[in-house]
């Protein structure tokens, strides 16, 4: 498969299980071909969480020992990193699904947006980029399809099983490989509010939308009914205002989950040419048969 094309199914596959509605999303801003020809044919490929300049010179000396062909980073890099504060827009019908007026979902998301914004504009974007240029090393980022992927696989998934305690939750999660590992890693998933015993109620799965919305918001999602959270990570900030709005929550896992949504989509992608797969920086592949929508 052309990298070109790898890049287009990705984001066909991203849009089909955005939460604004299959087919309305064309591009992604945190997912690009950063360096590189989309006529590259693409065999091997290095697959990580984060790649920085060293993970690109280990893919410098596995392109001269097993001839790879790309390197994949999950979290963005360069232009891609920049805007990557833009996708938050999904975070609207997020919101909106579980009850919060659109008006109001935007004025929160509008606050927010420019508050990451600021804090990643004085970043030094292309410093990775420069070392895969130099090295000639075809490179790209995949992110919020991924996240669309896992984001889409855990709600229905927690649906399915209809977990009744916060406890339950935890074992419904450590069954799925990727989290079941991270268990084995100490990274696995946790309960930080709430008790195993306590009442999961209305769950609202937070795995996609760029980062973490506004803080604000959760005492509204309260008072619409949501009584748990399951993230993949939460600030110490965010943490501060789920306590006072008495929400539950329960971390599945940053980067088994960034994990798993890589998983299902390469699972995907795979279905279009087989692909060697080298694992670096927290990733771990893990294969499926067929997909499930």
């Amino acid at each position: 498969m052309k990298l070109g094309r790898l890049y287009q199914k990705a984001v066909e596959f991203g849009s089909e299980l955005d939460p604004r509605g299959k087919g309305k999303v064309t591009s992604f801003e945190d997912t690009a071909i950063l360096f590189g020809s989309p006529d590259v044919e693409v065999r091997r490929i290095m697959v990580g969480i984060d790649i920085d300049g060293s993970e690109l010179l280990i893919a410098d000396r596995l392109r001269k020992e097993k001839g790879l062909d790309l390197v994949i980073s999950h979290h963005p890099q360069g232009g891609a990193s920049a805007a990557f504060y833009k996708v938050m827009r999904l975070q609207v019908e997020m919101l909106e699904a579980v009850g919060v007026s659109r008006g109001v979902a935007l004025e929160l998301l509008k606050e927010r947006m420019s508050e990451v914004e600021r804090r990643v504009i004085s970043g030094n974007h292309m410093r990775t980029v420069d070392i895969a240029r130099l090295l000639n090393m075809p490179f790209m980022c995949m992110h919020t399809p991924a996240d669309n992927h896992v984001s889409h696989f855990l709600s229905k998934l927690l649906k399915k099983e209809n977990p009744k305690r916060l406890g339950d939750i935890v074992e419904v999660l450590i069954q799925v490989p990727e989290y079941k590992g991270a268990m084995q890693e100490q990274a696995g998933p946790r309960i930080i509010s709430g008790s195993p015993n306590r009442p999961v109620g209305k769950i609202f799965v937070e795995m996609t939308g760029g980062t973490e919305g506004h803080r604000e918001v959760y005492g509204r999602l309260y008072k619409l009914g949501v009584r748990t959270l399951v993230s993949m990570h939460l600030s110490e900030e965010h943490f501060k205002k789920v306590r006072e709005a008495d929400l539950n929550v329960v971390i599945a896992g940053h980067i088994s989950s960034d994990t798993l949504g890589l998983n299902l989509l390469l699972d995907r992608l795979e279905s279009e040419g087989r692909m060697e797969v080298f694992n670096c920086s927290g990733f771990r592949r893990i294969r499926r048969r067929g997909f499930n929508k």
